[in-house]
């Protein structure tokens, strides 16, 4: 499995270029998870449903299987911020890659999605962590980078950067403990 975060701050277009980046990647035959980490409350199910009245009832785990899906749904005994390490192995093990959506503070490898206009600095200068900088203004970068740069609407071209380099991405599990 190939692990790989996007960080950057809202209104960058984090999630457009993961929404393309998916196909993109689907078409070189590669199965792609997502993780997203939201900073507010998260809630995928609805008032009234069978699986909402068993989760307010108090399971631990629901699990709703259809033809089509599966979602588990798991409620923490105690609030609290998890890891992108303690998320990861809940997800399938034949994976290719997996896109990370936000923990922008984490130790994953990032690509960076920058714009100008928005009213935070950039975080490539700061965080070693950052290995590309996806954005559609490269000639207005704040400060000089040796980091490639992406261009931020072409999934296609970050897709084939991202297969080109993957052996940096080979997540393993061992390393961050």
């Amino acid at each position: 499995m190939k692990v790989v975060g996007f960080a950057g701050f809202s209104g960058a277009g984090k999630t457009t270029l993961v929404e393309q980046l998916i196909p993109a990647l689907r078409r070189r035959g590669l199965r792609v998870s997502v993780i997203k980490h939201a900073h507010k409350g998260l809630d995928v199910d609805h008032q009234g449903k069978d699986t909402w009245r068993h989760r307010e009832a108090g399971a631990y785990e629901v699990l709703a299987v259809s033809p089509e899906r599966l979602v588990l749904q798991r409620s923490f005994e105690q609030a609290g911020e998890r890891t992108v390490h303690e998320v990861l192995p809940a997800l399938h093990p034949g994976v290719d890659w997996v896109l990370v959506e936000g923990y922008r503070d984490s130790d994953l490898l990032k690509i960076e999605v920058w714009r100008p206009g928005i009213d935070r600095p950039a975080r490539y200068p700061d965080d070693p962590f950052i290995v590309a900088i996806a954005t559609d203004t490269p000639l207005q970068l704040p400060e000089p980078t040796l980091r490639p740069v992406l261009e931020l609407n072409n999934a296609d071209m970050v897709a084939a950067w991202l297969v080109d380099n993957g052996g940096r991405f080979d997540y393993v599990p061992e390393a961050y403990r």
